[in-house]
């Protein structure tokens, strides 16, 4: 056992995980605590309920939503390239974002609209301010709403079932919901993001990726689908069938949806290691195996808060988020003390499949949480919250 952690603490954590799996709550989980060279990993229940197949270091998983800061990194080094600047117009590769039309009011109809004060920007994209996301209500409450699950543009758990060009043309039919710039509305950015990525380099997003993030960090197990060879460690996902009281079948893993190309590559799967490579590159500022793949000062302004009071009063998404976080560029940060943490300051993001990543440059300590459990509303992500507040126990000193 290493000297860096509490082995009570990782005991007891041990325990709380396969309490949840025992129960039913989840198939499987896979845990990893690092700080600094010390790094351990525990793996608790079934990657598939048919094949009893059981979770593995190594299992590939959906991170769904911890993709954002993979893609943002991405971005910020074609930034600091010179491609693209933080506040450049989009409209040059997107064309379907040019002239944009804004809704007076988010009850009112589709042609009830104003133009755009100004373009949509990169900037834009990483903070989730481009006018159109997520919208907490009901479905259907509101036109725009509707429209935008009519168009196949609501976001969801799965990568889009269309090509980026023809997503982009529905996208660009509809107006925005807010002027850009204004207002923090979750998801949609970083699919529109995905786009602009392929357009500016002029490959395909997954080729991108490869050549900016995963071959130099050597995440071998990361990418918008598996091969054949990794097809067998691809967990299966379920999500929760309330009427029945338990887990069913979402996607399979081997022959389920991540096991071919996506028509719109925006989602990737992930090992518990290959995140742990990409969460210290954030932790050593931008620097790896003594190659830069962004600079200090970029990695600085990504994991800095950047929506502002006014802001996140008008952007409505999980209870009580925003009181103890903000947004960087592709992430968010903890800026107040809380259950996991009596100092703020540490950055990460969670997956719609139940996965989470903890970055704490304080304690130089990251934290991985993953399971295949679709996330069906806020209180799912209860169990990965449990799991980094007991590794943070676990964490001695």
């Amino acid at each position: 056992m290493s000297a860096g952690f509490s082995e009570k603490a990782l005991a007891d954590m041990a325990a709380a995980m396969r309490g949840h799996v025992t129960r039913g709550a989840v198939a499987g989980i896979v845990t990893l605590i690092a700080r600094a060279d010390d790094v351990h990993v525990e793996t608790f229940g079934l990657a598939d309920f048919d094949s009893a197949a059981p979770m593995r270091r190594d299992a590939i998983v959906r991170i769904a939503s911890m993709t954002k800061p993979m893609l943002a990194v991405v971005a910020l080094s074609l930034v600091e390239d010179g491609a693209i600047g933080l506040d450049d117009a989009v409209e040059p590769w997107l064309p379907e974002l040019a002239d944009r039309r804004v809704l007076r009011s988010i009850a009112g109809p589709l042609d009830d609209t104003v133009p755009a004060r100004r373009s949509i920007t990169l900037r834009d994209l990483l903070t989730l301010r481009l006018g159109i996301g997520a919208i907490m209500a009901p479905p259907g409450r509101y036109p725009i709403q509707q429209a935008m699950a009519d168009a196949g543009v609501a976001p969801g758990p799965m990568s889009p079932e269309m090509s980026p060009d023809a997503w982009m043309k529905r996208l660009g039919s509809l107006p925005l919901i807010h002027q850009p710039g204004e207002v923090w509305m979750y998801h949609t950015g970083f699919d529109v993001l995905s786009v602009l990525l392929a357009r500016v380099s002029g490959k395909p997003l997954d080729d991108l990726m490869q050549e900016r993030l995963f071959r130099p960090l050597g995440m071998v197990d990361t990418g918008f689908s598996v091969t054949a060879g990794q097809a067998g460690r691809l967990a299966s996902a379920y999500r929760l069938d309330s009427d029945a009281g338990r887990l069913v079948l979402f996607d399979r893993g081997a022959g389920g949806a991540f096991a071919r190309a996506p028509a719109f590559p925006c989602e990737l799967v992930s090992t518990a290691d290959d995140v742990l490579r990409f969460a210290r590159v954030l932790l050593a500022r931008g620097q790896y195996g003594g190659q830069g793949i962004l600079s200090p000062g970029t990695v600085e302004q990504m994991t800095r808060d950047q929506i502002t009071p006014e802001q996140k009063a008008v952007s409505p998404f999980f209870p009580g988020f925003w009181e103890s976080t903000g947004w960087g560029f592709g992430l968010g940060i903890a800026t107040q003390p809380d259950p996991i943490s009596a100092v703020p300051g540490r950055y990460g993001w969670e997956g719609g499949f139940g996965t989470s990543l903890n970055i704490d440059p304080h304690r130089n300590l990251v934290t991985v949480f993953l399971s295949q459990r679709l996330m069906q509303g806020p209180e799912d992500a209860a169990l990965g919250q449990e799991f980094q507040v007991l590794a943070y126990r676990a964490v001695a000193g």
